[in-house]
């Protein structure tokens, strides 16, 4: 017989992101963090390779990115109202987590294993952010796909990649509950 967790499962069938640009001040401090990180890095990583690493942005860094944005954009003809728009995901921002998704060379692992492990310590972060009371949001963008800007601004390897940007800080008010997958719409039962 199973040993339930019935709080954790109530808040798994809650749970709700918060949008990043209704994030304030106060951010989760150091240790904080720290505890998360450790959260997120008990995803499953298929062996062991930990394929996956975090930058932790602080407001500065943050302001360096957004200052970034106009000219890779530019360079890009990314249309206006993108490159706006992404400028303020990082210029609003008090506090991100990169996590970098970092395959590791592998006989036995392939390397989209470890992409998605690396998308899972994402859904990990955002999740563990959220069951200790902040407000938390996983964001990517054109910019987070852009080698240079993503080399340039995170220092990031070539075979390295952004799986996801969490934002964290103090939720200025709940959204709304939005609509969920109709599940019979998306399962499909095998029986033999």
């Amino acid at each position: 017989m199973p040993d339930p967790n019935p709080a954790a499962l109530d808040f798994l069938l809650t749970r709700r992101s918060r949008p990043a640009k209704t994030l304030t001040t106060p951010v989760p401090d150091r240790a904080t963090v720290e505890t998360l990180l450790t959260a997120a890095a008990r995803t499953p990583d298929h062996g062991k390779l930990e394929p996956w690493r975090f930058i932790v942005l602080a407001k500065p860094a943050l302001a360096r990115l957004a200052a970034m944005v106009p000219d890779r954009g530019a360079v890009l003809e990314v249309d206006p109202d993108k490159i706006a728009k992404a400028q303020a995901q990082y210029a609003d921002a008090d506090l991100a987590i990169a996590v970098i998704s970092a395959p590791k060379p592998s006989e036995k692992i392939p390397q989209i294993e470890q992409v998605y492990s690396a998308g899972a310590v994402c859904l990990a972060l955002l999740n563990a952010a959220l069951a200790a009371g902040w407000g938390a949001n996983w964001l990517s963008g054109w910019a987070s796909h852009d080698r240079d800007f993503i080399r340039d601004g995170l220092g990031l390897a070539d075979h390295e990649t952004v799986a996801g940007f969490i934002h964290l800080g103090t939720e200025t008010h709940a959204p709304p509950e939005r609509p969920r997958p109709d599940l019979a719409q998306i399962t499909t039962w095998i029986d033999a």
